[in-house]
């Protein structure tokens, strides 16, 4: 951890240092070049307040620029042309937005002036900020060739694929940085790893025991693809867990395009995609969800109070209802809601609601029709427990009754849960499990093709049944 920090450091110094840089060298031209072009004298060189107050406000952009776009991310995986390719992205989108703020209002003699300072400013920061982080990742890129940087690696399965795939690995004269700690058997007929020396630490059900032993990273499934009951399993086991999932192909994976080649080096196989969104919109997610979350709680304010004194005038008890459920990564929060149903609801244990639920005030039916009594959530969205749009949080009583049907319900805790989702839309309100696990396809489908343009069509959606009032 210390040495992921540091590496962080060291790329967040050489961002700061080199967008200083170029915004100093930028100054320069402006001052030597493009100046004297447009007043028709010499101007004098001085570092005014302009610069200084710049110098300090520029790096602090360009920072929070790379943080969004994912710059610091799986810092030792990081490789030259994803360097190139991200370093030009972010450079184009940074410089953009500081023309526009900073520059456009320049008075110009002609508007190849505006020309000059956009490309300069661009090749500037671009030429210098990517030359540090090339240099930076190149030599991260031969610390792991060389094995001196590598990532505690376990097979799952010790049967002759993963016994190749092993010695494929070791054999490698450039190592892509796989550094195995041990197997886990399917099967009590997979050992041939044991007989290799390596050490068998445990059964597949016991992976995410080990992956917290062992400081695991990255896990191979050595399973035939043919066998997709076993992965299946597999895969919902280390649902959760942070660490990069690869699957040994067969040639009907080849053939068919599923392997796509990441490395000139690396050994052939299929990676399972941890990143759900892009970094920048998963950022940009947040800021939407801050943003829209505070308006809310300002400009709703006058129906909050209506609707409060409904809850209170509707039947006895307090406005609000708090409920413990289950979020991101599976951590418990409190959810916040106006109470529909009576107080002591659920004094025999937990229960789920249905249309014609006697528990439920008449003031809560018209509240749950129109989605009103999820308006307090708005405070777990700006608090970071759940965001605008995601899967509907739900209490660990029924999680763990979803999950003995459903394994794969654990995907659901990849993403902040939501107070509106895909399933919420196309399904509402589930009144017993088996509807739960109906509602879950959708779910998935949202996480599976999650973006802020799917985001902006469930708020619609969502939007539209609170004016007809048609929620179920």
């Amino acid at each position: 951890m210390t040495g992921k920090r540091t590496q962080v450091a060291k790329y967040v110094v050489a961002d700061l240092f080199g967008s200083a840089l170029a915004w100093t060298l930028f100054y320069l031209y402006r001052k030597v070049v493009l100046e004297p072009i447009k007043f028709h004298y010499a101007v004098p060189v001085e570092f005014d307040f302009n610069y200084y107050k710049g110098l300090v406000l520029i790096p602090l952009f360009w920072f929070g620029l790379y943080t969004m776009m994912g710059g610091y991310r799986d810092i030792f995986r990081r490789y030259r042309i994803l360097e190139l390719g991200q370093t030009l992205l972010i450079s184009a989108i940074g410089v953009v937005v500081i023309f526009f703020l900073l520059l456009l209002d320049d008075e110009v003699a002609n508007y190849t002036y505006y020309y000059r300072s956009f490309l300069a400013l661009f090749a500037l920061h671009f030429s210098i900020s990517f030359t540090l982080r090339y240099l930076l990742t190149s030599a991260t890129v031969r610390k792991v060739h060389d094995r001196r940087i590598g990532f505690n690696t376990v097979l799952v399965g010790g049967n002759e694929r993963a016994l190749a795939i092993m010695a494929e690995i070791d054999s490698m004269k450039k190592s892509p940085g796989n550094r195995f700690v041990g197997f886990l058997n399917v099967n009590g007929g997979d050992q041939l790893l044991s007989a290799e020396g390596v050490p068998r630490l445990g059964k597949w059900n016991e992976l995410r025991s080990v992956i917290g032993q062992h400081a695991v990273e990255e896990v191979i499934i050595a399973v035939d693809s043919g066998e997709h009951e076993h992965i299946s399993r597999i895969m919902n086991e280390l649902e959760g867990t942070s660490v990069r999932i690869k699957i040994i192909p067969d040639m009907y994976d080849i053939l068919s395009g599923s392997v796509k080649m990441t490395s000139i080096f690396g050994a052939p196989l299929i990676e399972v995609n941890p990143q759900i969104m892009p970094a920048w919109q998963f950022s940009l997610k947040r800021v939407i969800d801050v943003l829209a979350s505070s308006l809310a709680l300002i400009i709703l304010l006058p129906v909050y109070l209506i609707l409060a004194i409904g809850v209170k005038f509707s039947s006895p008890g307090p406005v609000f209802f708090r409920q413990q459920r289950i979020g991101k990564h599976g951590r418990p929060f409190w959810i916040v809601k106006f109470r529909s149903m009576c107080v002591d609801a659920e004094r025999e244990g937990p229960q789920l609601s249905s249309t014609t639920d006697p528990r439920i005030t008449r003031f809560g039916r018209w509240m749950r029709r129109t989605r009103m009594d999820e308006l307090p959530q708005f405070w777990n969205v700006l608090k970071g427990d759940m965001s605008l749009v995601g899967p509907r949080p739900e209490r660990q009583h029924f999680i763990d009754a979803i999950t003995e049907v459903a394994p794969h319900y654990r995907h659901l805790h990849k993403v902040r849960p939501g107070i509106t989702s895909w399933g919420q839309v196309k399904f509402g309100y589930a009144e017993n499990v088996e509807q739960m696990v109906r509602r879950l396809k959708y779910d998935i489908l949202y996480i599976e093709n999650m973006s802020l343009a799917v985001d902006l069509k469930i708020l619609a959606y969502t939007v539209l049944i609170i004016l007809k009032g048609d929620g179920k």
